[in-house]
């Protein structure tokens, strides 16, 4: 049998992000971005089936019995808190943990831009934390929030699936609320946190044009939206949310968006020069007037221009990001040319270290 909480300790243990236990393949581990099999040994349906059901809440279970797969977090005491989706396969089961650190990190700990600590002090609006998977978006929205409760008095609700961070209560009230367990949905946990008093509300993922709507509502009347999404840029970011509507509603929610938008940060994990961790790239676009105009017009490819012309006010492109890291010695030539947008801006350096060897 399979012990999961050892080989989640040991993932704890050696910084890794991710545990992947698939069977008909030996357990791996995401190092630093990189995914190691650390046994020969293949895992079978068998030994695995058991131990991913005993560690599952009773109502996961059932939908897993259901639907093959779902969602559910996770604990050890004394280890940390992990993320955990379960599924079935061709050769029988798999479990993808992701490790959420114990501690709530600050902005300051990740080294993120100073502009990100002016733009959580926002009263109402919208900010986006977006990214693949993988990219850190959790733990810098958990930054943000951990911001928002030290410095400001409020209620914090967060709608998640399933809750990541727990979040001690410093300066504000927070209500953190798993979908699933205490809501039936993102939209409907979003509907009830309307009549909730909420001044902040964290929206662990927007999936759908119901919780969009909402989300975007919710920013027009005051409160401060927090979310995530799976887009690689300001403005992909832009397109995804107004492409979610239909045809005839866009030019509405473009004039909505281009008022309670307040910033759009979009990152990336680059493996470190001493190969020991991994360094946020960060592109941040705030909603100045000129990028409002923008989105309003529906001219989101001119998005890119205002962000390089925006450094007066904190913005800054994620090649701009990627050339700091570099420049700072913190990221590889090789790394910083792989994970660039326009890679000829990156080529001289790689020129440099071929002529140096």
């Amino acid at each position: 049998m399979v012990d999961i909480d050892t080989l989640l300790e040991m993932l704890v243990a050696r910084g890794g992000s991710d545990l992947h236990l698939v069977s008909g393949d030996p357990p791996r581990m995401r190092v630093f971005g990189d995914l190691e099999a650390i046994s020969e040994d293949l895992l079978s349906a068998k030994e695995l089936l058991d131990p991913l059901m005993n560690i599952m809440p009773v109502r996961s279970r059932t939908i897993f019995e259901k639907e093959d797969n779902v969602d559910f977090a996770h604990s050890i005491e004394g280890t940390g808190r992990f993320r955990v989706n379960a599924f079935r396969h061709l050769n029988g089961v798999g479990g993808i943990f992701r490790s959420i650190p114990a501690e709530t990190a600050s902005l300051e700990d990740l080294s993120m831009p100073e502009i990100l600590t002016n733009i959580s002090k926002q009263k109402a609006g919208m900010i986006l934390v977006t990214g693949k998977t993988g990219s850190g978006k959790s733990t810098t929205l958990a930054a943000i929030v951990n911001e928002i409760n030290t410095t400001l008095k409020g209620h914090i609700l967060t709608i998640e699936d399933p809750v990541e961070f727990i979040h001690e209560q410093k300066n504000c009230l927070l209500s953190q609320r798993e979908v699933g367990e205490h809501a039936k949905s993102f939209a409907s946990a979003l509907h009830s946190a309307l009549r909730e008093d909420p001044d902040v509300i964290l929206v662990g993922e927007m999936r759908d044009l119901e919780t969009m709507s909402l989300a975007v509502t919710a920013a027009e009347t005051g409160i401060l939206v927090l979310g995530t999404l799976h887009t690689n840029s300001a403005s992909s970011t832009v397109d995804r949310i107004i492409n979610a509507f239909p045809t005839n509603k866009q030019d509405h929610i473009r004039t909505m968006l281009s008022t309670s938008l307040r910033s759009v940060i979009s990152q990336q994990l680059i493996k470190t020069k001493d190969g020991n961790g991994r360094a946020a790239a960060v592109e941040i676009m705030v909603n100045t007037p000129a990028v409002a105009n923008i989105i309003r017009e529906g001219k989101t490819d001119q998005i890119d221009n205002s962000i390089q012309g925006g450094r007066s006010f904190g913005m800054q492109s994620m090649d701009t990001a990627i050339k700091k890291l570099l420049t700072d010695e913190k990221i590889t030539p090789e790394a910083a040319f792989e994970a660039a947008n326009d890679k000829s801006q990156f080529m001289q350096f790689l020129k440099k270290t071929d002529e140096a060897t």
